[in-house]
């Protein structure tokens, strides 16, 4: 195993560990059992690399070592031990999400070039990598998933990947592309969180169908 993909599984390690913890974590404040709050865990740390995997034609990650289970398990005595501050403060889980979705953003755009993809195609690949896993935890827990709210999430991952592409165009180091390209993801997620950054977001001034006759668009917002 040479030096650049022990960094890699270094990364995807912490990425998973980042990730699990903020699905664990969400899941406690459900009340799931321990059983539940593992699913949501792993399927949170998981669930992106696992569509990449099959989009790209890769043997799915997961299936070859039995590492991710149990970082996953050691997620979960993390926030069995240090429950009181894991659960009770909100800004932990958004720390966790930010570093595992900006640490996941990079191993899936460094997976997609190894397999002789383009640029553009890593780009995507690093968004679904960093994002699916929440939207399906989301979606388990029966929350609004994230990836589809007015905040930065997915922009954040596209707005990584851009930067990486242009330090590689510049002729930057892998080391350096892999670092501002986490930097930018992170410090996007921090800004929404510190400056209320967010998406403009598409709605309607009237939720009545179009074609409806003016005077029953004016008695329906008088009933409203």
């Amino acid at each position: 195993m040479n030096l650049d993909i022990t960094f890699l599984f270094i990364i995807e390690v912490v990425g998973t560990i980042a990730f699990a913890i903020s699905g664990i974590r969400l899941a406690a404040v459900k009340h799931f059992d321990l059983f539940g709050a593992y699913t949501i865990g792993l399927v949170t740390a998981i669930g992106g690399g696992t569509l990449r995997d099959l989009l790209l034609d890769l043997p799915v990650f997961w299936l070859q070592t039995p590492v991710y289970l149990a970082v996953t398990g050691i997620s979960l005595l993390i926030v069995i031990v240090f429950r009181r501050v894991l659960v009770s403060h909100n800004r932990i889980l958004f720390i966790f999400d930010a570093i595992g979705l900006a640490l996941f953003v990079v191993i899936g755009i460094q997976k997609t070039l190894a397999s002789d993809y383009p640029m553009w195609c890593a780009i995507v690949m690093g968004t679904l990598t960093g994002s699916f896993g929440g939207v399906v935890r989301d979606i388990l827990i029966n929350e609004e998933p994230l990836f589809f709210r007015k905040d930065i999430y997915a922009t954040a991952c596209i707005a990584g990947g851009v930067v990486y592409w242009i330090i590689d165009l510049l002729g930057g180091s892998m080391i350096l592309q892999q670092a501002v390209c986490g930097a930018t993801v992170i410090g996007l997620r921090f800004c929404v969180l510190l400056f209320n950054w967010s998406l403009p977001v598409l709605k309607y001034e009237s939720a009545v169908k179009a074609g409806t006759p003016k005077a029953d668009l004016e008695q329906k917002e008088q009933d409203s």
